[in-house]
């Protein structure tokens, strides 16, 4: 074991391997490097490309439960939902190519999986059985790593290519014979504004299969 290795910076060093090359250019070495140290160092925390990524997934789970602890009140279960959804956005976001890496990694920490404990009692007391508590946060959160990942990559390539998206060029492409497809297009313009009408459509049918009122704060 590398001597003052820890998981911690492990991770640390992982993340900003990922913010400088992409979810590519994360491997066991690189971050050995970034670290100043032998990759064999790495081993004893980590075997391989998957349980570094696994790490680091945890740790982004970790910072929106922290970002979640806290919430007062007695929220409806789809205010839960939203919140949710915008916290693991804001996650994904902070990094490059964070929906990518972080997306099907495996929590290796209990305490962030013992944290859903009081969302699904609340959502429990509310009528709402612990399966479909269980799917409408594994919808919501498919539908956050797809969004992350386009607009990630979007975002991306706009950097290299600024007018690669650019709006009126694309309106002028496609002439005044089509104004409901140009229109269309000037809906895509604010990632933002279109997450939340889009989250809202989901949570909306959700809600139509799940019913049920307000959580319980105090369950």
């Amino acid at each position: 074991m590398g001597k003052g290795i820890t998981r911690e910076k492990i991770v640390t060093a992982a993340l900003a391997v990922l913010d400088d090359g992409g979810i590519d250019a994360v491997t066991v070495r690189a971050v050995a490097a970034r670290l100043d140290v032998k990759a064999p160092a790495l081993y004893f925390h980590v075997r391989n490309k998957q349980e570094l990524l696994d790490e680091m997934g945890t740790e982004i789970h970790r910072r929106v439960v922290e970002a979640l602890t806290g919430r007062t009140g007695a929220p409806h279960w789809h205010d839960d939902l939203a919140a949710y959804a915008r916290a693991l956005r804001a996650e994904y976001l902070a990094h490059r190519d964070g929906a990518r890496a972080f997306s099907g990694t495996l929590i290796t920490d209990a305490d962030v999986l013992k944290a859903q404990e009081p969302w699904l009692r609340r959502w429990s007391a509310a009528g709402v059985p612990v399966t479909d508590a269980a799917d409408a946060f594994e919808m919501v959160t498919a539908f956050v790593v797809g969004f992350v990942i386009e607009e990630q990559e979007r975002l991306q390539s706009s950097r290299t290519d600024p007018e690669r998206y650019s709006v009126p060029q694309r309106d002028q492409r496609l002439g005044a014979e089509v104004p409901l497809v140009v229109a269309a297009g000037h809906a895509r313009r604010d990632h933002a504004a279109r997450f939340e009408r889009q989250l809202g459509v989901l949570i909306a049918g959700i809600g139509a299969r799940l019913g049920g009122g307000p959580v319980s704060s105090s369950a």
